[in-house]
């Protein structure tokens, strides 16, 4: 894709394809847009990352100004948001999707003309910016130059063609997306550089969780000029001012130098006479600086840029085309394309080229014949993005239940929202349980099973210094936290699903015992049940209502005494488990229809966060309602997914938003987290072909197909022929068979 952005109007954007001549692109990995979710709070990124790739590169685009910068910029959770102007480099590893900052750091900066390591200085506005699966390419408008990108998994590669003159490559290591700095930076040649960049502090955890990214860099022509730079906090004993940039810069040139601080870089300087070319190759690691060459001798050594690129393009090529679609316009085909690439960058894997990573609290390194996965923001992933990986990329999501597991075997626990080996506790909830039983009732089953559910068992019961459950002991007394707790009500249903998980992986198990005392466990939030709101309520400690009680309180992020970032219409149905019982308690399904289309029409229904995503399929459960469900999902699909920067309804959350777009548009949801079973809406295509992983599954291919397009309601659902009557689906009885046929009246 290419975007035109006028700078002097930042609300008028262009789009148009790039590098697609024909009325419709040959493959898959054509279709990718990632300037969508580049606004609008998305946080997306359009620069390059091979799939599931440690190393990503990125314009950097948010330190417009000094004052923007001290105030609110560096506190953003990505480093480049469309509507802004001013590019201060380009980062080399990178969140997608994520709600609070980390990493963003390692600015590689090209500049002409006298040498600059103020960022706000040599700073500079850009245009032509290009962007595709596996590519990024950018013109600076200061310098006359060129910017190419692309990535394998462990390096990003630069090109960088300059005009004539005087020409200088930054390596930038004070500037990043947190506060926390502490850097070191050796030139070994004037071709390569090493060194390390301490990251952390997610979510403004505290800087004891900080965490080292090895580097080391290669550039393809021998620097003239080199040197380092230093801008202490302090100079001659006296404060500077923000980030040392009114201080005193020391700048070392022309020797094998070594510096350590905070705000510091090196930079190599050329003066060519003609037009030239400059290749800049850094590879990453956690482990260590012999391991980050090592990577990028393995991935990159003697390969050009153009022979990078193509060999990332084939590998999202290759696992896009797990899913065909026929049918639907160009904008369809690349939301839906674009959605399915943005699930295949987190998790991530956090292992070297030769199996070391970083272990989990213990400070040992560790070592995987597979992948080590990292990044698991569950309480976002477990509720579509895994199972998506387990239908589509069952060898990807096996490797992430191992690493859950190794997380286990190394840390005492499962992971929360585990981030490059660090727990990071954020959010409520224990999602893990649930991810696990989930793929092994889709018969994904080679793990450690004994392991898993000894874990799962462990984060549920253990009352004391329980990290995963706070709160436990009234959540067991009770039936439900109480406000003595963060967010009572969220927490309560989020332990309800984890303890049903529990409870259907027991069942499976044949552990009949545990499986009634889980099952039990996941009803409690009936006891916060207020029949004259129709809505969960929060209780004190004494069991009596939490009051004066606002409903709407907590809309759009508000803090709140009962909930999570949502309010009690946004958590009114998220016990999905038991929507029989709950309709029962409700009153009825008029009750329950009702009170559900009223969280629609009174506008409570928030896309861009997940308690509630799962509320459009939700009419299915009520025979004759079905319809509701259909006419939602199709609305909602139009309204908040679109080919354009602001394109995904808020923040991606590792592909959540994505996960829920690609199921939405193929017709079938998982709308039971941890239980195996899809519920169908009418598909958006004509036809989703989806390639499915002999060793898991018995066929090779499942074809969802839609018999027309029109607004009109399901008439017929056939499986290989024969009539469904439900609008339910069991997975194995899906993947069992080869074609879901979707009758339109």
């Amino acid at each position: 894709m290419i975007k035109c952005k006028p700078i002097k109007t930042l609300a008028t954007i262009c789009l148009s394809v790039w590098g697609i001549t024909t009325s419709q692109a040959q493959e898959p990995a054509d279709y990718v847009n990632p300037f969508i979710g580049t606004s609008n709070f998305g946080a997306t990124y359009p620069g390059p990352i091979a799939p599931r790739g440690m190393a990503s590169v990125s314009p950097f685009n948010v330190s417009g100004s000094k004052n923007a910068l001290e105030k609110d910029s560096q506190w953003l959770s990505n480093p480049y948001v469309n509507e802004n102007t001013f590019l201060t480099g380009f980062s080399h590893v990178n969140l997608s999707g994520v709600g609070c900052p980390d990493l963003g750091v390692l600015l590689l900066m090209p500049t002409t003309g006298k040498l600059e390591t103020n960022h706000l200085k040599y700073g500079t506005t850009y245009k032509n910016e290009v962007a595709k699966a596996g590519y990024y390419s950018i013109d600076l408008d200061k310098y006359n130059t060129k910017v190419e990108l692309t990535a394998s998994e462990h390096v990003g590669v630069s090109k960088i063609t300059f005009p004539k003159g005087q020409s200088n490559i930054l390596l930038n290591l004070g500037l990043g997306l947190t506060n926390e700095q502490g850097a070191m930076v050796k030139i070994v040649s004037p071709t390569e550089i090493e060194g390390v960049r301490t990251v952390g502090s997610f979510c403004y955890n505290s800087p004891e969780d900080a965490y080292p990214v090895y580097f080391v860099a290669k550039f393809s022509k021998p620097a003239e000029r080199y040197g380092v730079w230093n801008t202490p906090a302090k100079y001659d004993g006296v404060e500077a001012q923000w980030m040392g940039y009114n201080g005193k810069t020391r700048i070392m040139e022309n020797a094998t130098r070594t510096v350590v601080g905070d705000s510091i870089g090196t930079y190599f300087s050329y003066n060519f006479e003609k037009p030239e070319t400059v290749e800049v190759k850094i590879g990453v690691s956690y482990v260590s600086i012999e391991n980050a060459r090592e990577n990028l001798k393995a991935e990159t050594k003697g390969q050009s840029f153009e022979t990078i690129y193509n060999e990332t393009y084939n590998k999202w090529n290759k696992l896009l085309s797990r899913i065909k679609v026929e049918g639907g316009s160009k904008d369809d085909k690349t939301i839906f394309y674009t959605a399915l690439y943005h699930t295949l960058i987190h998790p991530n894997m956090l292992n070297d080229v030769n199996g070391e990573y970083p272990e989990i609290k213990t400070g040992k390194i560790g070592k995987t014949s597979g992948s080590r996965y990292t990044v698991f923001s569950l309480w976002d992933t477990y509720r579509n993005l895994h199972q998506l990986m387990s239908l589509v990329y069952p060898e990807q999501q096996i490797d992430m239940v191992n690493s859950m597991l190794s997380m286990y075997d190394e840390n005492g626990w499962l992971p929360k929202w585990e981030l490059n080996s660090t727990e990071t506790f954020t959010m409520v909830g224990d999602p893990a349980s649930i991810v696990i039983t989930d793929t092994y009732l889709k018969g994904i089953t080679n793990f450690d099973v004994e392991k898993a559910y000894e874990a799962m068992i462990k984060s549920a019961d253990q009352l004391e210094n329980n990290p995963l459950r706070p709160g436990l002991s009234d959540y067991i007394e009770k039936g439900y936290l109480t406000t003595d707790s963060n967010g009572p009500v969220s927490t309560t249903q989020e332990y309800n699903i984890a303890d049903y998980a529990i409870a259907l992986m027991a069942k499976a198990l044949g552990k009949k015992e545990d499986y009634k005392r889980f099952y039990n466990r996941s009803l409690s939030y009936k006891k916060l049940f207020d029949n004259d709101f129709k809505l969960l309520r929060p209780k004190n400690a004494d069991g009596s209502w939490y009051s004066p009680f606002d409903p709407d309180k907590g809309a759009n992020f508000e803090k709140n005494v009962g909930y999570i970032e949502g309010n009690a219409y946004q958590y009114a149905f998220m016990n999905p488990h038991d929507i029989k019982g709950y309709k029962k308690l409700m009153g009825g399904d008029k009750v329950f229809t009702n009170q559900l289309q009223k969280v629609f029409d009174l506008n409570k229904f928030d896309m861009a966060n997940e308690p509630d995503i799962a509320y459009p399929f939700l009419f299915n459960y009520v025979k004759g309602e079905e319809y509701r469900s259909q006419k939602l999902v199709k609305q909602l699909v139009g309204k908040y997914f679109k080919n354009e920067p602001g394109g995904l309804p808020g923040n991606d959350d590792t592909g959540t938003m994505s996960a829920w777009l690609v199921y939405s548009m193929m017709g079938i949801y998982p709308v039971v987290p941890g239980e195996p079973i899809y519920t169908i809406t009418t598909p958006m295509f004509e036809k989703i072909t989806i390639e499915l992983n002999e060793t898991y599954y018995s066929n090779k291919t499942l074809t969802i197909e839609r018999d027309k397009n029109s607004d009109g309601k399901i008439k017929r659902i056939e499986l290989d022929g024969r009539k469904l009557n439900s609008y339910f689906i069991n997975h194995a009885d899906l993947t069992d068979n080869k074609h879901l046929k979707i009758i339109q009246e």
